[in-house]
């Protein structure tokens, strides 16, 4: 018995253990949601500033607008997934996405460049049979998301010129109610003409007019290549919040495991113990009422 009770002993630390170190991991993937939810709407207000730059750009060249996309341009698709584990089905749901993504597109499989940025992510894909032109790593903090969109924009443009691409779409989770996301599918390039015609007459909201007094080309390809930076920024924080928020979710449920696990081990071992003393007490009283006969017995018998 009292091995039994050694042994229960050893796993009720264990557990206790595992526990505190989930509830650890939990505490830091809601601090981490926090600050990728934080780090997306502190983009809301560049992002207008980069809105309104591009409405007075153009204003005054509204001709120079980008063409719609034509048919036969080949396809960019970068996919958000993550080098990190413990975040439920998120890389599965993400991947399974993406392919369904790229069987729609109108092309061969073949002709669409894939990049995957989360290595989990680009081995699922890889396992389904999609060839991916380059794989990058996911930030592990919000100090990382910056060097991580230069980097991502960086290969966009090599992969751009070196294999004719025209087209490039993004795929990532977006955070959702609780610790739920939605899969999200969207066009960077070329730039939504219809988004370029509402920004050019949407009306102004002052009474004067900035002017600027760079040749327009360059203004406008230097506020697009921030747009790009933006969008690209939001889909990395919503995908890490994203991350973080399944992580949590998964906390939860083994803390919840763990908790009930706890409890039986604990209920188990009060259990052996309380009948390990009931056992040692009828030794006790077995032994001494042994002994009673033996005092009371006659002498020679």
């Amino acid at each position: 018995m009292s091995r039994n009770l050694e042994s229960m002993r050893r796993r009720i630390s264990t557990a206790e253990d595992l526990y505190g170190v989930v509830r650890v991991m939990k505490a830091m993937a809601a601090s981490s949601v926090r600050q990728y939810e934080a780090a997306v709407e502190s983009l809301a207000e560049y992002n207008r500033t980069i809105e309104a730059g591009l409405q007075i750009a153009l204003r005054h060249r509204p001709e120079s607008i980008a063409p719609e996309v034509a048919v036969g341009m080949r396809t960019m698709v970068v996919v958000f997934g993550s080098d990190q584990g413990m975040c439920g089905a998120f890389n599965e749901q993400v991947t399974a996405f993406a392919l369904k993504q790229l069987d729609t597109l109108g092309n061969e499989r073949g002709d669409t460049a894939v990049l995957v940025v989360g290595a989990r992510a680009a081995g699922r894909l890889e396992d389904a049979g999609c060839t991916l032109v380059q794989r990058l790593s996911m930030p592990s903090s919000i100090a990382g998301v910056s060097p991580a969109v230069h980097n991502l924009l960086l290969a966009v443009e090599a992969l751009r010129f070196s294999d004719n691409i025209d087209r490039l779409l993004v795929i990532h989770h977006r955070p959702g109610a609780f610790t739920d996301s939605r899969l999200q599918v969207l066009q960077l390039l070329p730039v939504d003409r219809a988004w370029l015609d509402h920004l050019a007459n949407r009306d102004w909201n002052s009474r004067s007019l900035p002017t600027f007094s760079i040749q327009w080309r360059e203004l406008f390809s230097s506020l697009i290549r921030q747009h790009l930076f933006v969008a690209l920024y939001r889909a990395f924080a919503e995908s890490l919040a994203s991350e973080n928020a399944s992580r949590l979710a998964s906390m939860q449920a083994a803390e919840r495991n763990i908790e009930g696990h706890l409890r039986q081990l604990q209920l188990d071992y009060h259990q052996g113990r309380q009948e390990s003393i009931q056992a040692e007490l009828l030794d006790i009283v077995a032994g001494f009422e042994t002994l009673t006969e033996d005092e009371e017995r006659p002498p020679g018998l």
